[in-house]
C-alpha cells in the first residue's frame, strides 16, 4: 500500500519555501508532507530511518548529509533546485548607512559571519572577489569570533548581541524574518549564489508520491512558492 505521509528532511534556511510547498501539495494530493528542519544534530537520526526526501542549502551540505546518512542516497541523484545570493543584514533603520559590501570593509563596523552548514567558506568568497587581499584582511578584521556554527546559531546571537551591526547571510533569512533585520543587496562584484538542492532517497523512490512531490518542486507551481521566499527561480 502506497504511504500517507512523505518524511522531508534538511536545513532551515530553505525550510519556509519547503514547508509552503508541501502543504500546498499535501492539500492537492490528499496526502501529508511532514518537512522537519533545522541543524542536522536535531534530525539526522529519525531521517535514518524515515526520510523519503532531504534537501539542501549548499552542494557541501548536500555532500555533508550524504556523509551523515550513509546508504540513504545517491550522492549523484541530488538535483540542485533553485539559487539565493548571499546578501548584508543591518539593524531596522540601518542606523550605520550601509549601503555595500566595502561599508563592512570601515574599521569599527561589527559584522556576524557563520563558519558551518551552508555558509562554509562565504564570507572568503564574498572578500576575495576582487582578488584584493586587503579586502579579506580589512573584513577580517571586522568580524565577531567565534563564528556561528549554523545560521541558526546566528540568529541567536544576532537577537541577543546588539552591538552587531550587520550580518551576512542569505537574502532568504530577512524574507523570512522581516522584523529581525533589514535586508542591504550585495553589490557587484561581491555577490555569489549557492543552491538549495533536493534528493530522493532510496526509501523515496519506493513511494510515487514522494516522487511527485520533487517533480512539484521542480514545476512552475513550485518554483513561484520558492520565489515568494527570496529564492531565484529562474
Amino acid at each position: 500500500m502506497a504511504t500517507d505521509v512523505i518524511n522531508v528532511y534538511g536545513p532551515g534556511g530553505p525550510a519556509p519555501a519547503m514547508k509552503e510547498a508541501a502543504e500546498t501539495f499535501g492539500v492537492d494530493q490528499k496526502i501529508t508532507v511532514n518537512v522537519v528542519a533545522g541543524p542536522t544534530p536535531e534530525w539526522v537520526e529519525k531521517a535514518k530511518q524515515d526520510a523519503d526526501v532531504v534537501f539542501s542549502g549548499a552542494e557541501n551540505m548536500m555532500s555533508d548529509f550524504a556523509k551523515a546518512l550513509p546508504g540513504a542516497f545517491d550522492l549523484k541523484d541530488a538535483y540542485p533546485l533553485h539559487l539565493r545570493p548571499v546578501a548584508i543584514l543591518v539593524r531596522p533603520g540601518n542606523p550605520k548607512r550601509i549601503r555595500g559590501f566595502r561599508d563592512l570593509l570601515v574599521p569599527g563596523v561589527k559584522v556576524l559571519t557563520v563558519a558551518g552548514a551552508g555558509q562554509t567558506g562565504l564570507w572568503e568568497d564574498v572578500a576575495g572577489r576582487t582578488g584584493d587581499i586587503a579586502m579579506v584582511r580589512a573584513f577580517r578584521k571586522n568580524m565577531v569570533f567565534p563564528e556561528a556554527t549554523n545560521s541558526a546559531a546566528a540568529k541567536t546571537q544576532w537577537t541577543q548581541q546588539k552591538d552587531i551591526d550587520a550580518w551576512l547571510i542569505w537574502n532568504a533569512w530577512q524574507v523570512a524574518n522581516p522584523d529581525l533585520a533589514q535586508l542591504v543587496p550585495m553589490d557587484e562584484p561581491f555577490r555569489i549564489y549557492r543552491d538549495a538542492g533536493m534528493v530522493l532517497t532510496r526509501k523515496g523512490k519506493t513511494e510515487p508520491k514522494a516522487a511527485a512531490f520533487v517533480e512539484f518542486l521542480k514545476s512552475p507551481n513550485g518554483q513561484k512558492i520558492f520565489a515568494k521566499w527570496g529564492w531565484d527561480a529562474r
